[in-house]
This record gives structure tokens, C-alpha cells and sequence, in this order.
């Protein structure tokens, strides 16, 4: 069989048996046998019988249905696939220790064994070219794979270092534009929502605002419970783009253009969850995610508290993204080392469950709590 035969898992097989969608297995071979039916000489009912399953031993059975070589040959006609081995790695017995350092893997033998994405060559590439289902992706991309430095995505350098991302980037860049919306948040709360120009035309002004005027404590106050809040408001989104957007996993078209923006996202993450330059969010990634939050922000509230609002948003997603490199990757603290553990069990125990990285508030919410 050539390498470019597309690859199920036992459950695509298993969703087509009926007489509108017939398929079954045999030596690890996927056949659709829907236009057969009619013309198999033992009737239809006998492979419907046997319909999304195996049929190796039925068809050695005499007292079933008797086979000549002939009907072994006219079955290949029918192929259309195969069963992918499909090596688990991900189970619920594991257990994550203080000292967790998996071995790297054997790129060559990985591809060999699973044919899925081989890790010598660009990522996405292969992924737009897949010839595996969208089940057999789910399978594979969630069992990790651990290589000493990072596998590239992009062929393209120029695009390639746009995927990389270190991870002190992210309070560099974005707890200054916080603290300056922090900062655009008093002086409008002090002077009118109104009182500062676009901020294109005069980025600078609320900053000498807060050196020039005497600023009232009840516009501090007011900034602060918008921060506060803006904390709250991340933690709750955290968990929605993780489980909701990240985690769409089986609503994802069975298409290899949904399945490579789904790479990008996070699939890369799951398939290489201890690649260091892939453990926080490229600064591009995160301004197209919180653009349209930022505005759904000034829809609801007035311009000073929306300011506080993503402020402190912003505060709180740094600290997820630095958090959440520590936890692959730093010893920690007692409270922080439970979450470790934690999120270390949503990529190698279940990841249907503990989306959670920050604190496990809305996993107890919405029952997604994973024991560990």
C-alpha cells in the first residue's frame, strides 16, 4: 500500500454502518463496501451484520459465508485506507512527579511507526497535506512528542520566527501598554471620560496628566475595582478560549485546512507541550485574540472603566502565559506546583478535562475538574 493512503482510527470505521455508508477492516485495511452490498452473493444482511467492524474472522468462517480467493482479490477493489497504529503515550494512570523530564523522541522511528507528522520537516506543511482523518490527527497530535529543540512549522525562516516566541516577550511588551491604559483609566475617571483626545493624536498626554493634576482618591478607587475586575474577567476568559476555541478538537471539520488552523493554535501545543519557544502566545496571535474583546470592553462600559477593564486583563494574561511556562518548566512554589501538576495531567493524563491553568475557579464551575 503507498504511504499517501488516507489513515482512520477503529472509531471513523465504526461511524459508517449502515446500508447508505458500509465499512469494515481486515489486516489493518479500511474498505468501503457500500456499492458491494447489493452484489455479495451471501446478501447484504450478512455484511451489515458486520458493518463498522472487523472482518477477518468472519470471512474465514465457513459456516458463516464461504470465501474463495476470488472474493480476497475482488476486495481489494474496495479499499480506501487504513487503520492507523496509533502509539499512546496519553493515560490515566499517569502521575506527575516534582522532577518530570520526558525522553526526547526518536524522530525517524516516530514516523515510521505512526506515518503522521514527521519532525525533521516543516509542520504545517505536512499538516495542509495530510492524508490521516480528522480522528486520527486527534489521536496523534494529543500523544506528545518531545524533541531537544523546537521542530519548525513554517520551511521560510522569515515566517518561522514569527512562531517562536521567548518568554519574557510577553511582560516586556504588554505590561507597559497596561500600565498605560491603567494610566488613560485614572485620568478619565479624573477629568471626564471625554477629556483625553484619540489616543493617536496625543499618546503621551494622560501620562503628564497624572504628573500635573492633582488626581482625586475616588478616581484611584475607581480605576483599581476596574483592574480588579478586568482580573476576574481574564481568569473566566482563560478557560472559554481554552476549553471553547482551543479545545473545539471534535466539532472541527474533517478538512485539512481546519486541521491546520487548529495546529496553529494549539495542536502544536499538545503534540509538543515541553518546546520552550511554543509555551506562550506570539504577540501577533495575542493582539488578534483580545482585539475583538477589547472592543465588546467599550461596547459595555463607559471609556475610563473600559480602560481599567483591559488593563487589567492584560496584567492578568501576562501572568497566565509567564505561569504558564513555569508550570512546563521551573520548580515551584506549593500552591503553583499543585497547578503544575494539574496542567501536566491535561496534556498526559486527559485532555478533555482541567482547562484551567491559572486557578481551577471555572473548571469547578462548569465540572470540568481533572483529579489528580
Amino acid at each position: 500500500m503507498s504511504k499517501r493512503v488516507r489513515i482512520f482510527t477503529l472509531e471513523d470505521v465504526a461511524e459508517h454502518h449502515t446500508a447508505t455508508s458500509c465499512w469494515v477492516t481486515r489486516n489493518d485495511k479500511v474498505y468501503d463496501v457500500t456499492n458491494f452490498l447489493p452484489d455479495h452473493p451471501g446478501g447484504d444482511d450478512l455484511i451489515l451484520k458486520y458493518a463498522g467492524k472487523d472482518i477477518g474472522d468472519v470471512m474465514k468462517d465457513a459456516s458463516e459465508h464461504e470465501h474463495s480467493e476470488a472474493a480476497y482479490d475482488m476486495l481489494d477493489d474496495f479499499v480506501i485506507g487504513r487503520v492507523g497504529a496509533g502509539e499512546q503515550v496519553v493515560s490515566e494512570d499517569w502521575v506527575a512527579e516534582d522532577d518530570f523530564d520526558p525522553e526526547d523522541t526518536d524522530a525517524a522511528k516516530d514516523f515510521e511507526k505512526n506515518e503522521f507528522l514527521d519532525l525533521r520537516k516543516p509542520l504545517l506543511r505536512q499538516v495542509w497535506e495530510s492524508n490521516f482523518s480528522k480522528l486520527y490527527y486527534l489521536q496523534q497530535v494529543h500523544q506528545p512528542r518531545h524533541l531537544k529543540e523546537s521542530a519548525r512549522l513554517f520551511g521560510p525562516d522569515i515566517l518561522e520566527i514569527t512562531t517562536r516566541t521567548k518568554w519574557f516577550v510577553i511582560p516586556t511588551l504588554w505590561l507597559p501598554i497596561a500600565g498605560y491604559l491603567l494610566a488613560r483609566s485614572v485620568a478619565q475617571f479624573a477629568l471626564g471620560p471625554y477629556a483625553l483626545p484619540n489616543i493617536l493624536e496625543d499618546p503621551v498626554l494622560p501620562l503628564k496628566l497624572l504628573v500635573t493634576t492633582s488626581i482625586p482618591i475616588s478616581s484611584l478607587i475607581k480605576s483599581t475595582l476596574s483592574f480588579f475586575l478586568g482580573n476576574f474577567v481574564w481568569t473566566l476568559l482563560e478557560y472559554i478560549f481554552h476549553r471553547f476555541l482551543f479545545h473545539v478538537d471534535y466539532y472541527l471539520p474533517d478538512h485539512p485546512a481546519a486541521l491546520t488552523l487548529h495546529f496553529m493554535l494549539h495542536g502544536i501545543h499538545h503534540y509538543m507541550p515541553m518546546d520552550r519557544l511554543r509555551l506562550v502566545m506570539p504577540p501577533f496571535l495575542f493582539a488578534a485574540l483580545s482585539f475583538p474583546m477589547t472592543q465588546l470592553a467599550h461596547t459595555l462600559f463607559p471609556p475610563a472603566m473600559a480602560n481599567g477593564v483591559i488593563a487589567g486583563s492584560f496584567t492578568f494574561y501576562v501572568l497566565y502565559d509567564c505561569m504558564h511556562y513555569a508550570l512546563h518548566h521551573t520548580r515551584l512554589p506549593a500552591y503553583v506546583k499543585e497547578m503544575k501538576k494539574y496542567h501536566l495531567a491535561h496534556h498526559y493524563k486527559n485532555f478533555e478535562l482541567g482547562f484551567g491553568v491559572t486557578s481551577k475557579i471555572w473548571d469547578y464551575v462548569f465540572n470540568t475538574v481533572l483529579p489528580v
